[in-house]
């Protein structure tokens, strides 16, 4: 199976790696350093269950052609570069995968309630390239870094791969990316329902993220105070209220999940990409579930100091405009 990974950062870079351990015939589009590593001296992964080295194509979409199947790993604000990319990938069956957080371009498709975001997706550019039919939902967990060029650290012992047709089909296409996953050593799974995943997903980010961005700290080490563990608890309810709002049916105790991620000794990817003077994803992670909040009448004011607050830092670093 030919598989491309649009973006092999520290996410990306695993990917590629489970991938390429799994048998399948994997290519990067990379850029900078990391595309320049990649290329000289192929990929290095160090993960809870071995470290180990492969050797993906590197090259620019007209140089790899048509390929089975794309996952696109950027964060949201790379998504126009990859829109204006991406066509020599594309063969009459290939399928996209977009595997990022936040509240993607396609949530609204094969709804009873169907909208466009122009928040994550402005002027329709990822749509008309891409499309809705070969598009797949992606979410994924999995703690990583990049470490040093061509080097990703995985923290996460248990990374997994949930991927899902935007309308709840369970796919050939799909079950064959989870499987040359799996083959690899990374958990991956099909699901009838990638929106519940997706909140799943969201709701820790919008508890820890901009909280991290504000404190410079890891997860463990900024709900250390007593009185932002709380601020967390209370972002989480608020983002639990506007997905069932949104008619996903959350089962979720946010008390738990707040207790469980509370010994996490990692940096947020939007504090990561802070640090690295990447631009900022805030638009989908968090104006988005916030706009749509506001549209569902649930009010989240907790949430909303919090976003305007990593909002402000965001703009103090030129990472966001």
């Amino acid at each position: 199976m030919k598989i491309c990974v649009f973006g092999a950062g520290a996410i990306g870079g695993h990917i590629a790696a489970r991938l390429a351990k799994g048998g399948a015939d994997v290519s990067v589009v990379a850029r900078g350093a990391q595309r320049d590593a990649l290329a000289a001296r192929g990929l290095t992964v160090r993960a809870p269950d071995g470290d180990w080295h492969c050797a993906p194509r590197v090259g620019q979409p007209e140089e790899l052609g048509p390929q089975d199947a794309v996952l696109v790993t950027t964060k949201q604000t790379g998504l126009g570069g990859v829109a204006r990319a991406i066509a020599p990938l594309l063969g009459p069956e290939t399928s996209v995968t977009f595997v990022m957080n936040g509240i993607p371009w396609w949530y609204f498709d094969a709804t009873p309630t169907p909208r466009r975001l122009p928040l994550v997706d402005p002027g329709d550019v990822v749509r008309d390239a891409i499309g809705v039919p070969r598009t797949i939902g992606g979410v994924v967990w999995s703690a990583c870094t990049v470490v040093e060029p061509g080097v990703v650290q995985v923290a996460s012992a248990t990374s997994r791969l949930i991927l899902g047709e935007v309308d709840g089909r369970i796919s050939p296409r799909a079950q064959a990316i989870a499987d040359a996953l799996k083959a690899g050593g990374m958990g991956a799974k099909v699901t009838p329902d990638i929106r519940t995943e997706l909140w799943n997903k969201l709701i820790g980010n919008l508890a820890n993220g901009p909280l991290c961005l504000l404190s410079r700290l890891n997860i463990r080490e900024t709900f250390q105070d007593p009185a932002v563990k709380d601020a967390a608890l209370r972002v989480m309810e608020e983002a639990i209220a506007i997905a069932k709002a949104l008619g996903v049916p959350m089962q979720i105790d946010a008390a738990d999940r707040i207790a469980r991620s509370i010994d996490t000794p990692h940096k947020p990817s939007i504090l990561q990409d802070l640090e690295a003077g990447r631009p900022m994803e805030i638009d989908s992670l968090f104006l988005q579930p916030l706009e749509l909040g506001r549209d569902a009448g649930v009010a989240a004011p907790m949430l909303e100091l919090t976003v305007a607050l990593a909002r402000q830092a965001a703009r103090a670093t030129g990472t966001y405009p």
